[in-house]
Protein backbone atom coordinates (compact mmCIF):
# COMPACT_ATOMS: atom_id res chain seq x y z
CA UNK A 1 0.00 0.00 0.00
CA UNK A 2 1.09 3.54 -0.78
CA UNK A 3 -0.78 6.05 1.37
CA UNK A 4 -0.44 9.57 -0.03
CA UNK A 5 -3.60 11.12 1.47
CA UNK A 6 -2.17 12.42 4.73
CA UNK A 7 -3.71 15.89 4.36
CA UNK A 8 -7.08 14.17 4.72
CA UNK A 9 -6.00 12.15 7.73
CA UNK A 10 -2.82 10.57 9.04
CA UNK A 11 -2.40 7.04 10.33
CA UNK A 12 -2.48 7.19 14.16
CA UNK A 13 0.82 6.74 15.98
CA UNK A 14 1.04 3.51 18.00
CA UNK A 15 2.07 5.44 21.12
CA UNK A 16 -1.00 7.63 20.74
CA UNK A 17 -3.23 4.57 20.44
CA UNK A 18 -1.59 3.08 23.54
CA UNK A 19 -2.26 6.28 25.47
CA UNK A 20 -5.90 6.30 24.40
CA UNK A 21 -6.38 2.66 25.41
CA UNK A 22 -4.61 3.00 28.76
CA UNK A 23 -6.51 6.14 29.76
CA UNK A 24 -9.83 4.62 28.67
CA UNK A 25 -9.22 1.63 30.95
CA UNK A 26 -7.79 3.45 33.97
CA UNK A 27 -9.74 6.71 34.09
CA UNK A 28 -13.35 5.61 33.99
CA UNK A 29 -14.95 8.51 35.84
CA UNK A 30 -16.84 11.42 34.34
CA UNK A 31 -14.47 14.43 34.69
CA UNK A 32 -17.46 16.55 35.71
CA UNK A 33 -18.35 14.27 38.63
CA UNK A 34 -17.54 15.34 42.20
CA UNK A 35 -16.30 11.94 43.45
CA UNK A 36 -12.74 10.61 43.46
CA UNK A 37 -12.93 8.93 40.05
CA UNK A 38 -14.22 12.16 38.53
CA UNK A 39 -11.44 14.13 40.23
CA UNK A 40 -8.78 11.76 38.84
CA UNK A 41 -10.14 12.11 35.31
CA UNK A 42 -10.32 15.90 35.67
CA UNK A 43 -6.74 16.04 36.96
CA UNK A 44 -5.53 14.06 33.96
CA UNK A 45 -7.33 16.42 31.57
CA UNK A 46 -5.80 19.43 33.29
CA UNK A 47 -2.30 17.94 32.97
CA UNK A 48 -2.80 17.11 29.29
CA UNK A 49 -4.24 20.56 28.61
CA UNK A 50 -1.23 22.20 30.26
CA UNK A 51 1.13 20.17 28.08
CA UNK A 52 -0.73 21.25 24.92
CA UNK A 53 -0.59 24.87 26.10
CA UNK A 54 3.14 24.62 26.79
CA UNK A 55 3.80 23.07 23.37
CA UNK A 56 1.90 25.90 21.68
CA UNK A 57 3.34 28.57 24.01
CA UNK A 58 -0.06 29.74 25.25
CA UNK A 59 -1.89 29.73 28.59
CA UNK A 60 -3.70 26.62 29.78
CA UNK A 61 -7.06 28.41 29.96
CA UNK A 62 -6.65 29.42 26.31
CA UNK A 63 -6.96 25.83 25.04
CA UNK A 64 -10.50 24.71 24.16
CA UNK A 65 -10.93 21.11 22.99
CA UNK A 66 -13.52 20.43 20.29
CA UNK A 67 -14.66 17.44 18.23
CA UNK A 68 -13.08 18.68 14.99
CA UNK A 69 -11.31 21.56 13.28
CA UNK A 70 -14.58 22.33 11.51
CA UNK A 71 -16.28 22.84 14.88
CA UNK A 72 -13.35 24.95 16.08
CA UNK A 73 -13.48 27.12 12.96
CA UNK A 74 -17.22 27.66 13.41
CA UNK A 75 -16.77 28.38 17.10
CA UNK A 76 -14.10 30.99 16.40
CA UNK A 77 -16.07 32.88 13.75
CA UNK A 78 -19.60 32.61 15.12
CA UNK A 79 -18.45 33.04 18.71
CA UNK A 80 -16.67 36.30 17.92
CA UNK A 81 -19.64 37.67 15.94
CA UNK A 82 -21.99 37.01 18.84
CA UNK A 83 -19.59 38.29 21.49
CA UNK A 84 -19.10 41.67 19.80
CA UNK A 85 -22.54 42.54 18.35
CA UNK A 86 -21.89 46.29 18.18
CA UNK A 87 -18.66 46.17 16.21
CA UNK A 88 -18.31 46.24 12.43
CA UNK A 89 -19.89 43.04 11.10
CA UNK A 90 -17.21 42.53 8.49
CA UNK A 91 -14.90 39.56 7.96
CA UNK A 92 -11.77 39.67 5.80
CA UNK A 93 -10.65 36.32 4.43
CA UNK A 94 -9.37 34.58 1.27
CA UNK A 95 -10.99 32.45 -1.44
CA UNK A 96 -8.63 29.63 -0.42
CA UNK A 97 -10.22 28.64 2.89
CA UNK A 98 -11.39 25.20 4.02
CA UNK A 99 -15.00 24.23 3.30
CA UNK A 100 -15.92 24.63 6.98
CA UNK A 101 -15.22 28.34 6.57
CA UNK A 102 -16.21 28.84 2.94
CA UNK A 103 -19.72 27.50 3.53
CA UNK A 104 -20.02 29.42 6.80
CA UNK A 105 -18.99 32.70 5.14
CA UNK A 106 -21.53 32.14 2.37
CA UNK A 107 -24.26 31.70 4.97
CA UNK A 108 -23.15 34.69 7.03
CA UNK A 109 -23.11 36.87 3.92
CA UNK A 110 -26.77 35.99 3.30
CA UNK A 111 -27.52 37.15 6.83
CA UNK A 112 -25.98 40.60 6.65
CA UNK A 113 -22.30 39.99 7.44
CA UNK A 114 -19.92 41.64 4.97
CA UNK A 115 -17.31 39.21 3.65
CA UNK A 116 -14.28 40.60 1.81
CA UNK A 117 -12.05 38.18 -0.10
CA UNK A 118 -8.49 39.45 -0.33
CA UNK A 119 -6.66 39.74 -3.63
CA UNK A 120 -3.99 37.12 -4.27
CA UNK A 121 -0.51 37.52 -5.69
CA UNK A 122 0.90 35.23 -8.38
CA UNK A 123 2.44 33.00 -5.71
CA UNK A 124 -0.98 32.55 -4.06
CA UNK A 125 -0.14 34.65 -1.01
CA UNK A 126 -2.46 37.46 -0.06
CA UNK A 127 -1.93 41.02 -1.26
CA UNK A 128 -0.79 42.83 1.89
CA UNK A 129 -1.74 46.21 0.43
CA UNK A 130 -5.30 44.97 -0.02
CA UNK A 131 -5.26 43.72 3.58
CA UNK A 132 -3.99 47.08 4.82
CA UNK A 133 -6.72 48.87 2.89
CA UNK A 134 -9.47 46.66 4.35
CA UNK A 135 -8.15 47.04 7.89
CA UNK A 136 -8.82 50.77 7.71
CA UNK A 137 -12.55 49.98 8.03
CA UNK A 138 -11.83 48.04 11.26
CA UNK A 139 -13.37 44.66 10.36
CA UNK A 140 -14.28 42.46 13.30
CA UNK A 141 -12.24 39.49 12.09
CA UNK A 142 -9.52 38.44 9.68
CA UNK A 143 -9.57 34.69 9.06
CA UNK A 144 -6.76 33.12 7.02
CA UNK A 145 -5.57 29.54 6.58
CA UNK A 146 -1.85 29.12 7.36
CA UNK A 147 -1.30 26.31 4.85
CA UNK A 148 -3.81 25.75 2.08
CA UNK A 149 -5.07 22.18 2.18
CA UNK A 150 -5.25 21.69 -1.61
CA UNK A 151 -2.10 23.20 -3.09
CA UNK A 152 -0.01 23.91 0.02
CA UNK A 153 0.31 27.70 -0.24
CA UNK A 154 1.86 29.06 2.96
CA UNK A 155 0.56 32.43 4.12
CA UNK A 156 2.93 34.58 6.17
CA UNK A 157 0.67 34.67 9.23
CA UNK A 158 3.41 36.13 11.43
CA UNK A 159 3.71 39.21 9.21
CA UNK A 160 -0.07 39.41 8.77
CA UNK A 161 -0.52 39.22 12.54
CA UNK A 162 1.91 42.08 13.12
CA UNK A 163 -0.05 44.28 10.71
CA UNK A 164 -3.38 43.43 12.36
CA UNK A 165 -1.98 44.28 15.80
CA UNK A 166 -2.15 47.95 14.76
CA UNK A 167 -5.95 47.63 14.64
CA UNK A 168 -7.14 46.71 18.15
CA UNK A 169 -10.79 46.27 17.11
CA UNK A 170 -9.87 43.50 14.63
CA UNK A 171 -9.24 39.91 15.69
CA UNK A 172 -7.02 37.46 13.80
CA UNK A 173 -8.07 33.82 13.34
CA UNK A 174 -5.71 31.28 11.75
CA UNK A 175 -6.75 27.85 10.55
CA UNK A 176 -3.53 25.93 11.21
CA UNK A 177 -4.98 22.48 10.59
CA UNK A 178 -2.41 21.68 7.89
CA UNK A 179 0.58 23.21 9.67
CA UNK A 180 0.58 22.38 13.40
CA UNK A 181 3.17 19.66 13.95
CA UNK A 182 4.57 20.20 10.46
CA UNK A 183 5.68 23.82 10.20
CA UNK A 184 6.81 26.26 12.92
CA UNK A 185 4.25 28.92 13.78
CA UNK A 186 4.26 31.64 16.42
CA UNK A 187 0.97 32.47 18.12
CA UNK A 188 2.27 35.78 19.48
CA UNK A 189 0.11 37.91 17.17
CA UNK A 190 -2.67 35.38 16.58
CA UNK A 191 -5.90 35.71 18.56
CA UNK A 192 -7.57 32.42 17.62
CA UNK A 193 -6.02 29.28 16.14
CA UNK A 194 -7.52 25.99 14.96
CA UNK A 195 -5.86 22.57 14.74
CA UNK A 196 -6.90 18.89 14.71
CA UNK A 197 -5.17 15.78 16.08
CA UNK A 198 -5.85 13.47 13.16
CA UNK A 199 -3.67 15.66 10.94
CA UNK A 200 -0.58 14.91 13.07
CA UNK A 201 -0.93 11.19 13.80
CA UNK A 202 -3.58 11.58 16.48
CA UNK A 203 -7.15 10.32 16.59
CA UNK A 204 -10.25 11.57 14.86
CA UNK A 205 -12.81 13.26 17.07
CA UNK A 206 -10.48 15.58 18.98
CA UNK A 207 -9.28 19.03 17.94
CA UNK A 208 -8.78 22.37 19.60
CA UNK A 209 -9.32 26.08 19.34
CA UNK A 210 -6.77 28.34 20.99
CA UNK A 211 -8.45 31.55 22.15
CA UNK A 212 -6.34 34.24 23.76
CA UNK A 213 -7.51 35.02 27.30
CA UNK A 214 -8.51 38.65 26.74
CA UNK A 215 -10.94 37.79 23.94
CA UNK A 216 -14.64 37.21 24.55
CA UNK A 217 -16.38 34.29 22.88
CA UNK A 218 -19.97 33.04 22.90
CA UNK A 219 -20.09 29.21 22.85
CA UNK A 220 -21.69 27.16 20.12
CA UNK A 221 -22.71 24.50 22.64
CA UNK A 222 -24.31 25.49 25.94
CA UNK A 223 -24.67 23.39 29.08
CA UNK A 224 -22.91 22.58 32.33
CA UNK A 225 -19.25 22.77 33.24
CA UNK A 226 -16.70 20.94 31.13
CA UNK A 227 -13.02 21.14 30.12
CA UNK A 228 -13.67 24.75 29.16
CA UNK A 229 -16.48 27.20 29.92
CA UNK A 230 -16.65 27.81 26.17
CA UNK A 231 -17.80 24.30 25.25
CA UNK A 232 -20.29 22.22 27.23
CA UNK A 233 -20.42 18.43 27.18
CA UNK A 234 -18.62 15.57 28.88
CA UNK A 235 -14.94 15.78 27.90
CA UNK A 236 -13.04 12.62 26.98
CA UNK A 237 -9.88 12.12 29.08
CA UNK A 238 -8.64 9.51 26.61
CA UNK A 239 -9.04 11.73 23.54
CA UNK A 240 -7.53 14.77 25.24
CA UNK A 241 -4.56 12.76 26.56
CA UNK A 242 -4.04 11.26 23.10
CA UNK A 243 -4.15 14.75 21.56
CA UNK A 244 -1.44 15.87 23.95
CA UNK A 245 0.72 12.82 23.16
CA UNK A 246 0.29 13.23 19.40
CA UNK A 247 1.18 16.91 19.53
CA UNK A 248 4.29 16.30 21.64
CA UNK A 249 5.55 13.60 19.30
CA UNK A 250 4.83 15.73 16.23
CA UNK A 251 6.63 18.76 17.66
CA UNK A 252 9.65 16.62 18.60
CA UNK A 253 10.07 15.38 15.01
CA UNK A 254 8.91 18.57 13.24
CA UNK A 255 12.29 19.75 11.90
CA UNK A 256 13.52 16.34 10.74
CA UNK A 257 10.15 15.52 9.21
CA UNK A 258 10.14 18.77 7.24
CA UNK A 259 13.56 18.04 5.76
CA UNK A 260 12.59 14.48 4.87
CA UNK A 261 9.28 15.42 3.27
CA UNK A 262 10.98 18.21 1.30
CA UNK A 263 13.06 15.54 -0.42
CA UNK A 264 9.91 13.57 -1.23
CA UNK A 265 8.26 16.61 -2.80
CA UNK A 266 11.35 17.41 -4.87
CA UNK A 267 11.57 13.87 -6.20
CA UNK A 268 7.86 13.68 -6.99
CA UNK A 269 7.79 17.00 -8.84
CA UNK A 270 10.88 16.04 -10.85
CA UNK A 271 9.15 12.82 -11.87
CA UNK A 272 5.88 14.57 -12.72
CA UNK A 273 7.69 17.07 -14.95
CA UNK A 274 8.94 14.15 -17.06
CA UNK A 275 5.39 12.94 -17.80
CA UNK A 276 3.75 14.59 -20.82
CA UNK A 277 0.55 16.48 -20.17
CA UNK A 278 0.89 16.95 -16.41
CA UNK A 279 0.43 20.44 -14.98
CA UNK A 280 1.85 21.02 -11.50
CA UNK A 281 -0.38 23.36 -9.50
CA UNK A 282 1.68 23.53 -6.32
CA UNK A 283 4.12 26.34 -5.62
CA UNK A 284 7.86 25.95 -5.09
CA UNK A 285 7.69 27.86 -1.81
CA UNK A 286 4.62 25.97 -0.59
CA UNK A 287 4.36 23.28 2.03
CA UNK A 288 6.41 20.20 1.12
CA UNK A 289 3.64 18.05 2.55
CA UNK A 290 1.29 18.77 -0.38
CA UNK A 291 1.75 18.37 -4.14
CA UNK A 292 -1.16 19.16 -6.45
CA UNK A 293 -1.20 18.47 -10.18
CA UNK A 294 -3.70 18.19 -13.03
CA UNK A 295 -3.96 15.85 -15.99
CA UNK A 296 -6.36 17.47 -18.49
CA UNK A 297 -6.75 14.27 -20.54
CA UNK A 298 -8.02 12.14 -17.64
CA UNK A 299 -10.82 12.80 -15.14
CA UNK A 300 -9.59 13.02 -11.56
CA UNK A 301 -12.10 10.50 -10.23
CA UNK A 302 -11.21 8.01 -12.96
CA UNK A 303 -7.52 8.20 -12.14
CA UNK A 304 -8.16 8.11 -8.41
CA UNK A 305 -10.14 4.86 -8.70
CA UNK A 306 -7.54 3.34 -11.02
CA UNK A 307 -4.79 4.11 -8.51
CA UNK A 308 -6.94 2.81 -5.67
CA UNK A 309 -7.21 -0.53 -7.48
CA UNK A 310 -3.41 -0.64 -7.25
CA UNK A 311 -3.56 0.21 -3.51
CA UNK A 312 -2.29 3.73 -4.12
CA UNK A 313 -4.32 6.32 -2.20
CA UNK A 314 -4.46 9.99 -3.15
CA UNK A 315 -7.30 12.51 -3.31
CA UNK A 316 -8.88 14.84 -5.82
CA UNK A 317 -9.39 17.78 -3.43
CA UNK A 318 -9.86 18.22 0.29
CA UNK A 319 -11.96 15.45 1.80
CA UNK A 320 -14.59 17.99 2.92
CA UNK A 321 -15.06 19.62 -0.49
CA UNK A 322 -18.09 19.15 -2.72
CA UNK A 323 -18.53 19.37 -6.48
CA UNK A 324 -16.26 18.48 -9.36
CA UNK A 325 -14.22 21.66 -9.64
CA UNK A 326 -11.66 22.93 -7.18
CA UNK A 327 -12.75 26.36 -5.97
CA UNK A 328 -9.18 26.94 -4.79
CA UNK A 329 -7.70 26.35 -8.24
CA UNK A 330 -10.38 28.55 -9.79
CA UNK A 331 -9.47 31.32 -7.33
CA UNK A 332 -5.85 30.90 -8.40
CA UNK A 333 -6.94 31.66 -11.97
CA UNK A 334 -6.62 28.09 -13.22
CA UNK A 335 -8.92 27.25 -16.12
CA UNK A 336 -11.92 24.95 -15.73
CA UNK A 337 -10.13 21.90 -17.12
CA UNK A 338 -7.21 22.25 -14.71
CA UNK A 339 -9.57 22.97 -11.80
CA UNK A 340 -11.69 19.88 -12.49
CA UNK A 341 -8.84 17.45 -13.23
CA UNK A 342 -6.63 17.90 -10.17
CA UNK A 343 -4.98 15.27 -7.98
CA UNK A 344 -3.57 15.95 -4.52
CA UNK A 345 -0.67 13.94 -3.13
CA UNK A 346 -0.02 14.60 0.55
CA UNK A 347 2.94 13.18 2.45
CA UNK A 348 3.79 12.31 6.02
CA UNK A 349 7.12 11.70 7.71
CA UNK A 350 6.55 7.96 7.30
CA UNK A 351 6.49 8.04 3.49
CA UNK A 352 9.64 7.07 1.61
CA UNK A 353 11.54 7.90 -1.56
CA UNK A 354 10.90 4.34 -2.70
CA UNK A 355 7.17 4.94 -2.43
CA UNK A 356 7.51 8.05 -4.58
CA UNK A 357 9.38 6.04 -7.23
CA UNK A 358 6.74 3.32 -7.14
CA UNK A 359 3.95 5.89 -7.34
CA UNK A 360 5.46 7.48 -10.44
CA UNK A 361 5.82 4.06 -12.08
CA UNK A 362 2.21 3.11 -11.35
CA UNK A 363 0.96 6.55 -12.42
CA UNK A 364 2.66 6.21 -15.82
CA UNK A 365 1.22 2.74 -16.30
CA UNK A 366 -2.32 3.78 -15.41
CA UNK A 367 -2.17 6.92 -17.55
CA UNK A 368 -1.05 4.84 -20.52
CA UNK A 369 -4.03 2.50 -20.09
CA UNK A 370 -6.56 5.30 -19.53
CA UNK A 371 -5.33 7.39 -22.45
CA UNK A 372 -5.36 4.30 -24.68
CA UNK A 373 -8.97 3.53 -23.72
CA UNK A 374 -9.93 7.13 -24.34
CA UNK A 375 -8.29 7.06 -27.76
CA UNK A 376 -9.97 3.77 -28.65
CA UNK A 377 -13.38 5.24 -27.90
Amino acid sequence: MIYFDNASTTIPNEEVLDTFTEVTKKFIGNPNSMHQLGYQAKKLIDEATKQVADLLSVKQEEVIFTSSASEANNMAVQGILKAYPFRNKKIVTTPLEHASLQVLFNDLEKNGVEIHYLKLQENGQIDLEDLQKELESEPLLVSIQHVNSEVGIIQNVEEIGKIIQNYPKTFFHVDATQSIGKLPISLENIDLLTCSAHKFFGLKGIACLVKKAQIQLVPLIFGGKSQSIYRAGTPSPALIASFSKALRLAKESETLSFKHVSKLKEKLEQGLQEIDGIIINSYQAGSPYIVNFSIPTVKSETLLHALSEREVYVSTKTACSKGNQSEVLKALMKDDIVASHSIRVSFSKDNTLEEVEQFLKILKEELAVLNFKKGAN
